[in-house]
C-alpha cells in the first residue's frame, strides 16, 4: 500500500528533503499526480452505479482536465458539477467545481483504490479501470458450486454461488442439504466479491469474509487454529 515504507527508507528520505529544502508535501503530491494519470471507474461501493473518469495532466484555469463517459450523470448525479481535478495536500485527490471547490474528495485505503465521502449520500469507490473490469470478470468466474471445509478437509457444507442478482451487486447463494449445523445457522443468501474479499451474508446482514490463499483457495479471516476453507468442485 502507499505510504508503508521502512522506517530507514523514511528517515532518508527526510534528511534529503532538509538538505535539498523541498517539502515533502509537493514530492507526494506530484507522484501522486502523475499515478492518477488515466481511466478510473468512479463508483458506489456495491459497483451498482458506476462512471468510467479519464484523468489527464493538462492544466486547466481550474485544475486538471478530466473527462466523464456521456452516461455519468445519469448514474451518478453528482458528477454533473465536476469539471476538473487535483492533488491536495499529501494525499488527497480532489474531483472539483468549475468555482474549484471539491465536489468530492479521496484519499487512498489500498493500492490503487480510494474512497470518497459525501454526506448525505454514503462512501463512493475511486479505483483503476482495468482492476475494477478485471473484478468482474473474476465474480463471473466464481458462479459454480463450492465445499466448505475444515483445515483437516473435511466438508462441512456444500454451496451454490449464483450470477442471480437478489440485491443490486449482490447475488443468490444456495447451500446444500446437510450441512454442518454452523453453517446451516448462518444461513448464507447472498455473496459478492468486495476489494478482493469472497463474502457471503445472511438475511440478518452478518457477514463471513474469505480471502483467496496461494492455493487458490478461499480461507475464513480471520484466521484460526480450524481455519475454515472455500474450495471449487
Amino acid at each position: 500500500m502507499r505510504g508503508r515504507r521502512h522506517g530507514y527508507i523514511a528517515v532518508a528520505a527526510l534528511l534529503a528533503m532538509v538538505a535539498s529544502g523541498s517539502p515533502v508535501r509537493s514530492q507526494d503530491a506530484s507522484t501522486l499526480k502523475k499515478d492518477m494519470i488515466g481511466q478510473w471507474e468512479l463508483s458506489t461501493t456495491e459497483r451498482s452505479k458506476t462512471c468510467v473518469v479519464t484523468l489527464k495532466s493538462d492544466s486547466t484555469p481550474q485544475g486538471l482536465k478530466l473527462e466523464l463517459e456521456p452516461g455519468c450523470a445519469a448514474a451518478l448525479p453528482f458528477t454533473k458539477d465536476i469539471t476538473a481535478w487535483n492533488v491536495r495536500g499529501l494525499d488527497i485527490v480532489r474531483l472539483q467545481d468549475a468555482a474549484g471547490q471539491p465536489v468530492i474528495d479521496f484519499t487512498e485505503v489500498e493500492s490503487g483504490i480510494f474512497e470518497g465521502l459525501r454526506q448525505g449520500e454514503g462512501i463512493y469507490i475511486l479505483q483503476n479501470l482495468a482492476a475494477a473490469r478485471s473484478l468482474a470478470k473474476s465474480m463471473d468466474q466464481m458462479i459454480g458450486d463450492w465445499a466448505m471445509v475444515r483445515g483437516n478437509g473435511r466438508p462441512i457444507c456444500g454451496l451454490t454461488l449464483t450470477n442471480t442478482e437478489a440485491t443490486p451487486d449482490n447475488f443468490q447463494v444456495f447451500l446444500k442439504p446437510r450441512c454442518d449445523p454452523m453453517v446451516a445457522t448462518f444461513a448464507p443468501t447472498v455473496w459478492r466479491l468486495e476489494r478482493g474479499e469472497l463474502l457471503l451474508m445472511s438475511q440478518s446482514g452478518e457477514a463471513w469474509r474469505f480471502e483467496a490463499d496461494d492455493n487458490a483457495q478461499w480461507r475464513r479471516v480471520p484466521d484460526s487454529a480450524d481455519p475454515l476453507i472455500m474450495l471449487r468442485q
